[in-house]
């Protein structure tokens, strides 16, 4: 019987398209620090992405980095290439930004409580630091919406490691076959979840990650969706 529904954060609650704005007003205002307005930062904000992705694909299941550390990383890389300084306050910075200007998938809060009234465990699992985690769904205004938040900063693992999924079934007091996880990454957040015993849900709204649907047990176009998935597995 289905006892908890966990749900992936950026790009399953919060939208890609909200980031990128949120990842360019950050870089917008780094400008600004630096002195550097000059610049265009649609340019520095690409490299900047290109960078930051890089340093994330080689941490996918290996042991926990500060996020902070790697997007600052990331932005010296870039600030060396243009002869800028990265601001001392770049993480405060990062953190303001997306308290102002991330974007919730329209359906997500509808979701969120439809899971809670079937009496369900409604948690996190997210690779994320905590500080960064806790003030952006507070800024959202779900953060007491959740049962338990669970981050790689938590488990010390990135996701696909097993980790933050066995910690956050911990947390929540029920088995593998008893939880759901529902993310928007085939490699890491369904190979993951079907790795520990969980049900794994992709969300996956224009059909872009088809050759990997294989990974995942169920797949969706869009959140509100795995309500109905949710039921039958509850009535089972």
């Amino acid at each position: 019987m289905l006892k908890a529904v966990f749900l992936d954060f950026v790009g399953t609650l919060i939208t890609k398209a909200g980031e990128n704005v949120t990842h360019q007003n950050i870089v917008r205002e780094v400008l600004r620090e630096a002195g550097r307005e000059d610049l265009d930062y649609i340019k520095i904000w690409e490299e900047y992405e290109g960078e930051s992705s890089a340093l994330f694909k080689e941490l996918a299941g290996k042991p926990y980095v500060k996020i902070r550390e790697v997007d600052t990383k990331a932005m010296q890389k870039v600030a060396e290439r243009h002869g800028f300084e990265v601001p001392e306050n770049f993480w405060e910075i990062s953190i303001a930004m997306h308290e102002r200007f991330g974007e919730l998938f329209p359906d997500a809060v509808g979701t969120i409580k439809a899971l809670k009234d079937m009496g369900l465990h409604v948690g996190i699992i997210t690779d994320s630091d905590n500080d960064y985690i806790e003030a952006h769904l507070k800024a959202l205004g779900i953060y007491d919406l959740f049962d338990s938040i669970t981050t790689s900063e938590d488990a010390g693992f990135y996701k696909p490691h097993e980790r933050p999924f066995i910690l956050a079934l911990e947390r929540a007091g029920v088995k593998p076959e008893e939880a759901i996880y529902v993310g928007d990454n085939p490699a890491k957040d369904c190979v993951g979840a079907r790795n520990v015993g969980m049900l794994s849900v992709l969300v996956d709204s224009d059909g872009k990650k088809r050759e990997l649907w294989g990974n995942c047990d169920f797949v969706v176009s869009k959140l509100s969706d795995v309500v109905e998935i949710v039921k039958g597995l509850v009535e089972k």
